[in-house]
C-alpha cells in the first residue's frame, strides 16, 4: 500500500506489481518483497533492539516478521502491508505515538513493564541506539553517540547548511542529537539509494543513474559526496541517502537532504592529521571529477569553505576539538580539490 492506494499484490509468493508509477524503488527494481520487509525492521544486533524485542514477546523472529508486526509502516515513508482481504486504512496503521522511545534509546527499565502495542522502533533502522520521539505533533529522531560522534554530526550540519546545503536538522541535547523528520510524517516518502543501486555507492554510476532521472538530482548528490569529502564521511552508504518522492504521483522530488554525518570527522580521528596528502577520500572524488566531464562542471560552481566559517561551524558543535585544527583539515582537503579543478580548467584552456 501507498496510504490507502493498493500499488502492488503478494500472490503465490511472487509480487505483482499494480501501480508501477508508486510501487517503492526497490521493490520494483527487485520484485524481493522479503528483502524490502528485512530492510525496514530494525537491526537485531543493537542492544535495546534485543531488550524491545524481549518486551514485546518478538523473540525469535527474523527482520521480515518484526517489520510486518507493524504492517511494514515506517514514520519516514507512506508505505505498508495491508492483509489480504482486509479493509484496514492506513488512518489506523500510522504511528500515533511510541510509549517504548526510552526503552530503545537507553534500554529504560520502566519501558520493559509496559503493554504491547504498535511502535515505531521496530521499523527504525540503523545500528545506534535511537528512538522516535513525538512531541507537538511531530516526529524526532534522537540518537546517542560519544562526545566525538555528536561532534562529527553537528558539525557537518552546521558547515553544509553555511555552504548551502539541504541537510537534515540536528540539534544537541545530552549525549544525544534530535533531528526532526524530514519527510514531516511523510508527507512525502523517503526511499534510501539502495532501491535504485543496490549496495553500489560507486560515485560514477550513482552520478550517472540520477543524472538519467534529473540533472537537479546528479548535482544535489554531489553536493552531499563533496560535503563528504570535506568531513571526511568514509561510511556514505546506500542505506544513509536517498530520494525523497511524491506520495500521490511517486515521482521524485528531489534528494532528500543530508544526514547521518556521525562517523566522520573527528569520530574517525582525522583532525589528528591534518595533512591530507594520501587522502583516499579527496582521491576518489577528484577521480570521479576527471572521468565525468558533467560532474565536473557541477564541482566548478561548488562553494568553497572559509577559515572563519569552518571555526564559527566546530564552536556551535561542541568542545571536542579545536576549531583551528579542524579548519586546518577541511581546508586542506578543500585545496587539493581546488588544485585539482584549476589544473584540469588550466588544460582545458591550453588544448583550445
Amino acid at each position: 500500500m501507498s496510504r490507502d492506494t493498493v500499488v502492488g499484490r503478494i500472490e503465490d509468493g511472487a509480487l505483482n506489481i499494480t501501480d508501477e508509477a508508486r510501487i517503492p524503488l526497490y521493490l520494483k527494481r527487485t520484485g524481493d518483497v522479503e528483502g524490502w520487509l528485512t530492510g525496514r525492521a530494525i537491526d537485531p544486533h543493537r542492544v535495546n533492539a534485543r531488550l524491545l524485542k524481549k518486551a514485546l514477546g518478538l523473540t525469535g523472529m527474523n527482520g521480515a516478521e518484526l517489520a510486518l508486526k507493524v504492517f511494514a509502516a515506517t514514520v519516514t515513508d507512506a508505505y505498508w502491508f495491508r492483509p489480504a482481504g482486509s479493509g484496514l486504512p492506513y488512518a489506523r496503521v500510522r504511528f500515533r505515538r511510541n510509549i517504548f522511545d526510552s526503552l530503545a534509546l537507553r534500554g529504560d527499565p520502566d519501558g520493559f513493564n509496559l503493554p504491547c502495542e504498535s511502535t515505531p522502533e521496530l521499523t527504525n533502522t540503523g545500528r545506534y541506539e535511537k528512538c522516535w520521539r513525538l512531541e507537538s505533533g511531530g516526529w524526532l529522531l534522537v540518537k546517542q553517540g560519544s562526545g566525538q560522534e555528536l561532534f562529527s554530526e553537528l558539525f557537518a550540519y552546521h558547515l553544509g547548511a553555511a555552504l548551502g546545503f539541504p541537510m537534515a536538522e540536528y540539534r544537541l541535547e545530552n549525549d544525544c542529537v534530535i533531528s526532526p523528520d524530514f519527510t514531516n510524517g511523510a508527507a512525502v516518502s523517503y526511499e534510501a539509494a539502495s532501491g535504485l543501486v543496490g549496495e553500489d555507492d560507486d560515485y560514477g554510476r550513482n552520478f550517472s543513474l540520477l543524472h538519467g532521472l534529473s540533472p537537479e538530482l546528479a548535482r544535489q548528490y554531489l553536493e552531499i559526496i563533496y560535503l563528504d569529502t570535506l568531513v571526511f564521511n568514509i561510511h556514505r552508504h546506500t542505506g544513509n541517502y536517498g530520494v525523497l518522492r511524491d506520495v500521490d504521483s511517486g515521482a521524485v522530488l528531489s534528494m532528500a537532504p543530508n544526514f547521518d554525518n556521525n562517523a566522520a570527522l573527528l569520530a574517525a580521528g582525522a583532525p589528528i592529521r591534518i595533512g591530507r596528502g594520501d587522502d583516499k577520500l579527496v582521491s576518489l572524488f577528484t577521480e570521479f571529477l576527471d572521468r565525468d566531464m558533467r560532474a565536473r562542471a557541477i564541482a566548478e560552481a561548488l562553494p568553497v569553505p572559509e577559515r572563519g566559517q569552518i571555526e564559527e561551524c566546530a564552536a556551535r558543535s561542541g568542545t571536542e576539538a579545536d576549531p583551528g585544527a579542524v579548519a586546518a583539515f577541511i581546508l586542506e582537503g578543500s585545496d587539493r580539490i581546488q588544485a585539482f579543478l584549476k589544473e584540469r580548467s588550466r588544460r582545458k584552456k591550453a588544448s583550445c
